[in-house]
């Protein structure tokens, strides 16, 4: 659906995008991550149109975005951080007046008006000014817009900004729900949201392409070794954790085992295990044979936080990279 090879974008001497290449499959969710002044935007920018590359290409649904913009355009959904609102307008008015913008016919607006304000959960507010609406709603209106004309591509600019926990799990199930008949690239400096919405990420630092992958394969590609959460506990007493740890230890395959946490005599450890060594079978066998409780077994990944700073190199105490800033339009 997407398809952007050997991308590159240029302002003067800045290199804001370096040579970047990666592809996005129909009906998947995409994150697009990376450090402020990375070249999220510029990227963003490239493959709505709004700027052309200074070398490599993009396609989209099949279109150049040099050569045929204008089809380009008719098959993206566009949601900045700011949606576009006219708050003077009921919801109902402006969602006509932007399905009239992007051509559909007068024949079928109405269908597609209620058809968005149903999926996008504001027909309760569709008769209402939009400047008298929540910032959950108006992020939900702004959705609605974006997908009237049923393009093939939604581009989201941090989606979930400014909204409350409520309005931000509503939002994060829209475009969950969203996926499969539209094609998503969501971009966001909040890495849960990633990890709740998206099947794949693609990380981009300092204008280069460092990672294109799922956050599992991510994980087994950088650590290499598995990790495990362990939780013993015993019916006959509280449990010695220097005892259970060494036991633990003993464990072929293992390389190091960190205590997490003693809780009404139950023992949890994180196991880690030596490079290419599958360890949980003979973690649970261990455990059994001993005599104790195997209350909870199970893989340990990665965090996507983990993920990202390994990648991009920062650091967590860092600030916001600052290198190869965006320029802003006027």
């Amino acid at each position: 659906m997407i398809k952007v090879q050997g991308l590159t974008k240029r302002y003067a001497r800045t290199v804001a995008v370096d040579n970047i290449s990666f592809e996005v499959e129909k009906g998947q969710i995409v994150g697009f991550l990376g450090p402020n002044g990375a070249g999220k935007t510029t990227t963003m920018r490239v493959l709505t149109c709004f700027l052309p590359p200074t070398a490599g290409t993009a396609t989209v649904a099949g279109f150049d975005v040099l050569e045929n913009p204008h089809e380009v355009k008719k098959r993206i959904g566009y949601l900045p951080e700011t949606p576009p609102l006219y708050p003077e307008m009921e919801v109902s008015e402006y969602l006509t007046f932007v399905g009239r913008l992007k051509g559909i016919s007068s024949a079928d607006i109405g269908r597609r008006v209620a058809e968005v304000t149903e999926r996008c959960a504001v027909g309760d507010v569709r008769m209402k000014l939009i400047g008298k609406l929540s910032k959950g709603y108006r992020q939900r209106v702004g959705l609605a817009q974006a997908i009237i004309h049923n393009p093939d591509v939604l581009v989201l600019d941090e989606p979930t900004a400014g909204l409350d926990p409520k309005q931000i799990i509503e939002t994060r199930e829209l475009i969950k729900h969203l996926a499969g008949d539209h094609t998503i690239i969501l971009s966001t400096h909040i890495l849960p949201e990633v990890e709740h919405s998206c099947q794949r990420v693609v990380i981009i630092n300092k204008g280069k392409l460092v990672a294109t992958d799922s956050v599992e394969n991510l994980t087994n590609r950088l650590r290499g070794a598995e990790a495990v959460a362990l939780e013993v506990a015993s019916s006959n007493g509280p449990l010695d954790p220097s005892i259970v740890q060494q036991r633990l230890e003993q464990v072929t395959g293992v390389s190091r085992v960190l205590p997490r946490e003693v809780k009404e005599g139950r023992l949890a450890f994180e196991v880690e295990s030596l490079q290419g060594r599958h360890i949980r079978a003979d973690l649970a066998r261990a455990v059994v044979n001993a005599g104790w409780n195997l209350n909870e077994l199970r893989t340990v990944g990665l965090s996507l936080e983990d993920i990202f700073l390994q990648l991009t190199g920062a650091e967590k105490t860092a600030a916001p990279s600052t290198q190869h800033p965006e320029p802003k339009e006027a």
